[in-house]
């Protein structure tokens, strides 16, 4: 029987817990497993089972020390394949996971880590240490995410509960009550944001989660609707916020910015069509103009925007403003 490698974790370590338990002298037992690594006490249960019936593992139980031990005392549970590179890539991971150091989610994710560390068979000879030292990941700047809202936004969206959230907007002076259907979380940029029925509204808007200062679960509950698609609903945003109409863009970039923009895929939608001179026109489909404005501002002089002309204009305003301040 085919085994996922979370549940041969696990299997590992009940077998360290069994064996230190006849060290020690205090048998390990369902409960005290289950609450070390966070589980239900039946995982374990049908772990240990599973162990004694398709591995052969001679695990007895004493009534009167109430705990598991190995009736064989020679028995060794087959060590779980592990390469250098698989263990590179689970160092480059837990670097990874920095991305995510404003959220209680960043502690439960180092957690279940130091779980597999631990697991990790003594044949394992690789030091995982040079990682640390030759490799990094430098995360985006995140905003702060208060830990009790996270934890009632992950409640609703596990239990399909209504929210009242307080809510500041950027360019709002103080906050706003409303009450939510927490359709999808997703992270973007370092940030975490919601896409959710706003009853105040009466449509799926996206809200920056930092920026909810108050989560409340309600006693209500609701169904998410059949023609909710999380991909299709952020299909054409360039950014995070979708619109309601469709836009043709076409950028012309000079030359000297063109290498930068073919290395990379900025949106599903684009096409490249390149010129003679080496510089390149970018076209693609976006939902909405505020983020792409900025993006097309980034790169300063050398960028020109050609359609549509109400994106034109916009940038050319915003070029003026700043213009003005200068002089």
């Amino acid at each position: 029987m085919a085994r996922d490698k979370t549940q041969l974790l696990r299997l590992v370590f009940i077998d360290r817990q069994i064996r230190e338990g006849m060290q020690s002298g205090q048998l390990a037992n369902c409960s005290t497993m289950a609450a070390e690594y966070e589980v239900s006490s039946k995982s374990i249960m049908r772990d240990i089972d599973y162990l004694r019936y398709q591995r052969d593992a001679p695990i007895a139980y004493d009534s009167v020390r109430r705990g598991y031990y190995y009736s064989e005392e020679n028995y060794r549970m087959p060590a779980i394949s592990i390469n250098e590179s698989d263990l590179f890539s689970i160092c480059i991971a837990r670097q990874a996971l920095r991305q995510h150091e404003n959220t209680p989610l960043y502690r439960k994710l180092v957690s279940v880590f130091k779980k597999i560390e631990q697991a990790l068979p003594d044949k394992v000879t690789v030091d995982p240490g040079w990682v640390d030292d030759r490799m990094s990941v430098i995360p985006d700047r995140r905003a702060v995410i208060d830990h009790q809202v996270w934890d009632n936004l992950t409640g609703s969206l596990k239990s399909n509960r209504r929210l009242r959230i307080v809510y500041l907007k950027p360019t709002a002076d103080l906050p706003t009550d409303r009450e939510v259907d927490p359709y999808h979380m997703v992270s973007f940029q370092g940030d975490w944001y919601l896409a959710a029925f706003c009853h105040q509204r009466g449509k799926v808007l996206i809200f920056a989660v930092s920026r909810i200062k108050k989560a409340e679960l309600l006693d209500v509950l609701f169904k998410i609707p059949d023609d909710f698609n999380p991909d299709l609903y952020l299909r054409n945003c360039f950014g995070i916020f979708p619109g309601e109409k469709e836009y043709d863009v076409k950028i012309f970039f000079e030359a000297r910015h063109a290498p930068y923009v073919r290395e990379r895929e900025w949106h599903a939608s684009q096409v490249i069509e390149e010129n003679f001179d080496g510089s390149l026109i970018l076209s693609l489909q976006v939902g909405h103009l505020y983020e792409i404005k900025r993006w097309i501002l980034s790169w300063g002089s050398g960028v020109k925007v050609l359609s549509p002309l109400e994106l034109a204009s916009d940038v050319l305003r915003e070029l003026r403003e700043s213009v003005s301040l200068y002089n």
